[in-house]
């Protein structure tokens, strides 16, 4: 008999695949810190928890029979994911759970901007019978501008549609192609802020999302645009917002999410045209039932032998695989996480090229993990070993691989190169020593650069002057390198450097260096 344990009262409802299986015993626990957790779960084949159980090295160790663990849910933070992986355990989540409920809050939150419903409810509350003040406007016929088209932001489109508003929207990792099927067209971020009575924000955040609704953004904004952010808090400034709000740009705004939860001192609050919420996207009963189902599903593939479609870790394949392969996983992705990192443009082609003797088993599991590192830093949702092949289709990216290829004298030797419709970037990486990661090559310059913290690359020209100034401008805000090389293919032409850096290298600094005579470029990379 299997036996499952499950925590931080999962709904009862919500487990009716796991109670249909007469070989699966569940047992409801109670609340429990990190030793008594420690003591119980050795006797238990899976574990379901939501987010107030904390799944720690220590209580993954003493899992002696734990094959999966399930998050109802999507964040796994309370999950120790490397230690999970190498116990051999597979941690599965819940995505697609609170999609429709993420979806109804957007729809939601911009009806109550168009029609002033929180603030006519509480002119109600106070006795107050107010007509004139809360003349709304309709949605039809209005351009709703969609920033991210993730799961939740075509399922937004959709129901756009329905309510025939216009809707186009911006994503450069989606193809044109398959935004056509959703009947949206795609366009550049600035046409969004230009032609959108409406703005929603389905994005993630991330370094090059952080702020993405700030003063400049505004000032392009038609007078009158209406704004709202359930996905990620920090994508909109939120200093920026309160001036375009008093100012009259923003007419309204209702956000779900902030820069700092819980957010009960945001100056936004005293406008009275702004509506909140407490992050409640994904409360609604039905999500928590249905990311209690698609879990308790997940573990009752799990547990018959089938692939889990939702794995936050790498799904089970063979020992004798996996001890070759192992080792390139975490080279493989962090590859793909300094490509997209460095890369402009919407992502079009990606090809693999394998080169030693070591590559003779299936590499398929090698190339998904560079698409999850390719993909994972610029998706707003969860990007993991089962569903990074389905993704990168989905956004028509054309995924390739070869082996033996040439191996540049290395022993073994993983290529990428990646295609944009903007530009194309290759990068090679190798293991030595005790499978210690290394990228010994970037677009053509040898180099060898340890794939991991903080990384500086800056194109330039070989010339005298450069690394000096780049040096000094960096040591202004105090922070130190780590380590520092150049790469270049002939003396006098173009060169890269390429910095080790102990922290993250600020915006303005970067702007700085991007102007010293002889710097092509600059990106920073955090692996």
């Amino acid at each position: 008999m299997l036996k499952v344990l499950v925590m931080d009262g999962v709904t009862e409802e919500g487990l009716t695949p796991l109670r249909k299986e007469k070989n699966i015993e569940v047992v409801i626990g109670k609340p429990m810190n990190e030793e008594e957790l420690v003591s119980t779960i050795g006797g238990f084949d899976a574990l379901i928890v939501r987010s107030a159980t904390k799944v720690t090295e220590n209580v993954l160790n003493a899992g002696d029979r734990l094959k999966i663990v399930g998050r109802a849910g999507v964040g796994v933070d309370n999950i120790d994911i490397e230690a999970a992986t190498r116990r051999g355990v597979l941690v599965v989540n819940a995505p697609d759970g609170n999609t429709i409920a993420a979806t109804e809050h957007a729809i939601a939150m911009m009806l109550a901007l168009a029609r002033n419903i929180p603030q006519a409810a509480a002119k109600m509350r106070e006795g107050i019978w107010d007509k004139k003040s809360f003349t709304g406007i309709e949605l039809r016929g209005k351009v709703l501008g969609i920033i991210g088209l993730g799961r939740i932001g075509m399922a937004v489109a959709k129901r756009a549609h329905a309510l025939e508003m216009e809707v186009i929207a911006y994503d450069p990792y989606m193809s044109p192609e398959k935004a056509d099927t959703l009947s949206v067209e795609l366009l550049p971020l600035e046409e969004i802020f230009k032609r959108a009575d409406f703005i929603t924000i389905h994005a993630p955040k991330t370094k090059d999302t952080l702020s993405l609704i700030n003063d400049q953004a505004f000032s392009l904004m038609k007078d009158g645009v209406r704004i709202v952010n359930c996905a990620r808090g920090g994508v909109i400034n939120e200093a920026a917002l309160y001036k375009a709000m008093l100012s009259g740009k923003v007419a309204g705004a209702a956000l779900d999410v902030f820069e700092v939860e819980p957010a009960t001192d945001s100056p936004l609050l005293k406008l009275p045209n702004f509506i909140a919420t407490p992050h409640l996207g994904a409360s609604t009963k039905e999500a928590q039932i249905n990311v209690a189902i698609d879990v308790s599903k997940e573990i009752v593939d799990v547990m018959n032998g089938r692939l889990a479609k939702n794995a936050v870790n790498i799904p089970s394949i063979s020992v004798q695989t996996l001890n070759v392969i192992g080792p390139f996983l975490s080279l493989a992705e962090k590859m793909g996480g300094f490509l997209a990192q460095l890369l402009r443009g919407r992502l079009s082609k990606l090809e693999v090229i394998y080169s030693g003797e070591i590559f003779s088993v299936d590499v398929s599991p090698i190339t998904t993990a560079v698409i999850k590192g390719l993909l994972d830093p610029v998706l707003n949702e969860s990007v993991n070993y089962v569903n990074a092949q389905l993704l990168a289709k989905n956004r028509g990216l054309k995924v390739l691989h070869s082996v033996n290829g040439e191996a540049m004298g290395y022993a073994n030797l993983i290529t990428l190169k990646v295609s944009t419709d903007l530009e194309e970037k290759c990068v090679a990486g190798t293991l030595l020593g005790k499978n210690d990661a290394h990228l010994v090559m970037i677009d053509g310059y040898r180099v060898d650069t340890i794939p991991s913290g903080h990384l500086m690359y800056v194109p330039h020209y070989d010339k005298p002057r450069i690394i000096g100034p780049v040096g000094v401008l960096i040591g202004e805000h105090d922070i130190n390198i780590a380590s520092m090389q150049v790469g270049r293919k002939d003396r006098g032409g173009t060169a890269i450097m390429m910095l080790s850096v102990d922290a993250p290298v600020p915006e303005e600094t970067l702007k700085a260096i991007s102007l010293i005579e002889g710097v092509l470029d600059v990106r920073m990379v955090s692996l």
